[in-house]
């Protein structure tokens, strides 16, 4: 049976880690990442947490242009044609057209001379010192790893390379192809879900004489494609070279999103996350940053597109920040079977049906469960679930979506009891319940003499490992949207032994539902109903009718002790001590049950649904 495995590129600098991989049936993808084999080191000072203000990138030094109308024209453009530069090179001024095409013609390369070509110099190895949050004890971190990676020069003092060569940093060194010398880099923000990160770089000497790359358009099928990176097997730089495979929608293993991709035959290794990828003009075409492996395939390298890359850097352009891809937040059937559009009264072989639509998106204000989407700001959806691709092509519904930014307004054509109707939806980011990244580094906690509770998360899973965190919990992770935003699934993961807590010393894993009678909705609302709390008893109530309880003034006085023999600094996380706002606006919210279909792309089964 073939595997799928789509593999971080970087390399692994610490002998004594090693590099873990899930595996799962196609189309799967699942994010392998590096885990220490050497025992955690406990109370480890808290990474110093980075200013909120992030610098403005300067629109003169360092333009963004979207894709151009030639190179994604839903259909309207001639595919015979030549394609136009989608981007302005960074840091370049802008030429006339004769000037352009002698620029263009000295550009091109020699493929049997690309160890001359100059944008090599831009391509630069990175040096990564991690130290990851450990999620089963969440105030102290993991036993810290180095990685390298690759990044390359965009212009206006900024590297790009891949988020999860930079996850969990606590110091990043980049050093120039020919240079002895390692400069100390600054990570200015990261995009999890499309898997890029920025850089900067202070020191004047590094950019002493330095180009940045040219970004290109989306190349064609078939159009030669070079990977250029600092893979594993020597120090100096590797150049591989290939063909475009296949232009689609794709799963990103380390973002868990769906975004657009390119697939290559060239070979990407650990270490060329990060790298670029150019064409035969020497223009940036991509990052390399996954690959696909199975016992029946061979080759299958991916690389994301300038549109994704260009998307990014808007989005922190306009907003000091990245605020992530948005989504429409319904989970969608294809069409294609006649009958089924027949009974829902759909005349022509379009649209796509609604069959689940998360509390948290706003097109839950304006779409119901059985509507058919028939188009997307005119642009009109096959049964299949896809539209039109440039000239002769056809992608993922989904692709239109991933153009939009956070906040953005899209018209969608509906069908409701077949009568045509048009509605408008905010897109904004997806609300999951049980996230698959961290913000802030720290994983929150509080303690209550000895019992650690902390939400659910993936990489709590992961670590924790799916065994010991019982079906009914994996079941909900897996199929449970979130009712409202800041919704969090709140779990008992461990006891900490003490007299006060005898007879509860076995108990870890279960998610607590109610504390004294009032359910909970986060970690954040559990600390605040404890601080609140005058009563005598403290009475936490759990999966499976399962209750504690705790004398109130016992509790209070066991926790210095508590902490103290653990060896923990304090009994709440950082996040806790905040004031608590209540992030439910209508109570109604709470009666809305859990869903009967995953709530991952990647955890469906077959291309039958798949969530917008």
């Amino acid at each position: 049976m073939a595997i799928s495995l789509a593999s971080c590129c970087f390399s692994l600098l610490n002998p004594s880690v090693r590099l873990q991989s899930s595996v799962s049936p196609p189309p799967c993808f699942v994010a392998a990442s590096p885990k220490p084999l050497t025992p955690r080191a406990s109370n480890q000072k808290r990474k110093a947490s980075r200013s909120d203000s992030s610098p403005k990138l300067n629109p003169e030094k360092y333009p963004v242009r979207s894709i151009d109308e030639s190179c994604n024209s839903h259909g309207k453009g001639d595919g015979a044609g030549p394609q136009t530069m989608a981007f302005k090179a960074f840091g370049s001024p802008k030429k006339d057209k004769k000037e352009a095409q002698s620029d263009f013609r000295d550009q091109q390369t020699d493929p049997g001379k690309i160890h001359d070509a100059s944008f090599l110099n831009a391509v630069v190895k990175v040096y990564c010192t991690h130290t990851a949050p450990d999620y089963s004890l969440p105030w102290q971190k993991q036993r810290q790893f180095t990685s390298t990676g690759s990044a390359f020069m965009i212009g206006d003092g900024k590297l790009l390379t891949n988020a999860h060569c930079v996850e969990h940093d606590t110091q990043v060194k980049v050093k120039r192809r020919g240079d002895d010398r390692k400069y100390v880099a600054k990570v200015l923000v990261r995009g999890v879900d499309c898997d890029i990160a920025l850089l900067s770089v202070e020191s004047e000497d590094f950019w002493k004489g330095a180009e940045p790359l040219r970004l290109g358009h989306l190349p064609r099928l078939q159009d030669s494609v070079t990977v250029v990176g600092y893979p594993l097997g020597g120090d100096t730089i590797s150049v591989t070279k290939g063909v475009v495979s296949r232009i689609e929608v794709t799963s990103y293993a380390h973002g868990s999103s769906d975004l657009l991709g390119i697939q290559i035959d060239a070979a990407i290794n650990p270490g060329n996350s990060g790298g670029p990828a150019f064409n035969d003009q020497g223009e940036c075409i991509g990052v390399a940053f996954q690959v696909y492996r199975s016992e029946e395939t061979e080759n299958i390298g991916y690389v994301i597109p300038t549109t994704v890359v260009s998307h990014f850097l808007t989005d922190y352009e306009r907003n000091g920040k990245y605020t992530g891809y948005p989504c429409l937040g319904v989970l969608l059937q294809k069409l294609e079977n006649p009958a089924l559009r027949e009974c829902l009264k759909v005349p022509t072989n379009e649209g796509v049906l609604v069959r689940r639509v998360e509390p948290t998106s706003d097109a839950s204000k304006v779409l119901k469960e059985g509507d058919v989407i028939v188009s997307f700001d005119d642009l009109h959806v096959g049964c299949e679930g896809t539209v039109p691709f440039r000239s002769s092509e056809r992608i993922a519904f989904r692709y239109l979506i991933s153009q939009k930014f956070s906040g953005d307004i899209a018209e969608l054509g509906i069908i409701r009891a077949g009568e045509h109707k048009k509605v408008q939806v905010v897109l904004r980011p997806r609300v999951h319940l049980v996230p698959f990244h961290i913000d802030g580094g720290q994983p929150s906690y509080i303690i209550i003499a000895g019992l650690v509770f902390t939400p659910l998360s993936e990489p709590l899973i992961e670590e924790e490992c799916e065994d010991t965190i019982g079906l009914k919990l994996l079941t909900k992770a897996r199929y449970s949207v979130a009712r409202f935003r800041g919704e969090q699934i709140v779990i008992l993961s461990q006891v900490l032994a003490n007299e006060v807590n005898i007879g509860y010393e076995d108990m870890n894993n279960q998610q607590v539902l109610k504390f004294n009678g009032t359910p909970i909705r986060n970690i954040h609302h559990l600390a605040h109903l404890i601080d609140m709390c005058k009563d005598k008893y403290l009475v936490f109530e759990f999966e499976d009718n399962y209750v504690a309880v705790l004398e109130r003034e016992a509790s209070d006085s066991a926790s210095l002790c508590i902490l103290k023999d653990y060896g923990i600094p304090s009994e709440r996380s950082a996040d806790l001590r905040e004031p608590y706002i209540d992030p439910i606006d209508d109570t109604r919210a709470l009666d809305q049950g859990f869903g009967d279909s995953p709530v991952s792309n990647l955890e469906i089964g077959f291309d039958g649904l798949v969530w917008a």
